[in-house]
């Protein structure tokens, strides 16, 4: 998988080299603190997959700009932000193998961290009057807190329909790819169409990208660290899931919807739920309707010319599906 990254990033290597290097600088501050932990931060990034979809959908219009690399700053400052916000929610102490940074300073100083990087986002489209990039981003923001807390009351009644499902899904995860796409496009100064377009081909690509996640805790063969049935312990109502219960027989549905609120931490329980959830064809569904959304995906894809950026965004739809972790 590593050489499929290389591969994906084989049109924008020079870029994405210099964007670490302005990324950086986006998080500095005048306090030692903020930037001893903004260090940590940058010392233990994952594969910057964002920022990829920034640069290599402005370079399927035109050219990689300053605005290119300011969009893809502001996108790599809100997801790291939310990935510091979710580790202090889910009370996690390590991330990626590395210990967390509400493990290493607490919780106070991680959620103000997180607030900081937020507010550079934002600083970073005002200071340059970037302002459709500013409607791009604070409508992300706040798109992503409203999945999160959609997510959070629907878990306490277990009441997920599919399309509750799919708009969790879509907030949560896949409003922030297309926010990548989109910021992409606007960096060559697309008009609304090309905007909207790209809106959409980033918002089916984070919806498979984040169906394959869910399928990865029915999988005992997944090499992302994640122990299988974590999801059902941690009671997320998944698309499986979803799917199994809905399609399953009254007195079925009973006796797995009790596993689910009272039995979640039964290993006996939860392993009877994953073999019924495989047998009943949960996962078979999950993947038609994840490989459906990168198809669609991958049609809004075909509309653009050849070219090294729209190889690229093809290689990485097959990985986002493909992946092992």
């Amino acid at each position: 998988m590593a050489n499929t990254v290389e591969e994906i990033k084989r049109p924008i290597n020079d870029e994405m080299k210099l964007f670490e290097q302005k990324f950086y600088e986006s998080m500095q501050s005048k306090v030692p603190l903020l930037d001893k932990v903004t260090r940590f931060i940058v010392t233990t990034k994952g594969k910057q997959m964002r920022p990829m979809f920034v640069f290599l959908c402005a370079k399927l219009v035109g050219n990689v700009t300053e605005k290119t690399y300011r969009g893809a700053s502001m996108i790599e400052l809100i997801h790291t932000a939310t990935l510091v916000h979710d580790d202090v929610v889910d009370e996690s102490f390590k991330r990626r193998n590395f210990f967390s940074i509400n493990a290493l300073w607490k919780n106070k100083i991680a959620v103000l961290v997180g607030d900081y990087l937020l507010s550079k986002s934002v600083l970073l489209s005002t200071d340059h009057k970037d302002y459709d990039l500013l409607g791009v981003i604070s409508r992300t923001i706040r798109e992503m807190s409203e999945g999160e807390l959609l997510q959070l009351e629907k878990a306490r009644k277990l009441d997920i329909t599919e399309d509750v499902y799919y708009e969790i899904i879509r907030q949560k995860t896949a409003t922030l790819i297309a926010a990548c796409c989109e910021i992409g496009v606007l960096s060559n100064n697309a008009d609304e169409a090309l905007a909207k377009k790209m809106m959409d081909f980033g918002t089916f690509t984070g919806m498979a990208f984040q169906i394959k996640d869910d399928l990865f805790d029915y999988l005992s063969s997944n090499v992302i660290g994640k122990p299988v049935g974590i999801d059902i312990k941690e009671q997320k109502m998944t698309l499986p899931l979803i799917h199994t219960l809905k399609t399953a027989s009254e007195k079925d549905r009973k006796y797995y919807f009790d596993t689910i609120k009272r039995y979640n931490n039964n290993p006996k329980r939860v392993k009877e739920l994953i073999e019924f959830v495989k047998s009943s064809g949960g996962l078979e569904y999950a993947i038609k309707v994840m490989k459906d959304f990168q198809q669609k995906a991958k049609d809004i894809l075909n509309e653009f010319p050849e070219s090294e950026a729209r190889k690229s965004l093809h290689i990485m739809l097959d990985y986002v599906i493909e992946r092992k972790f």
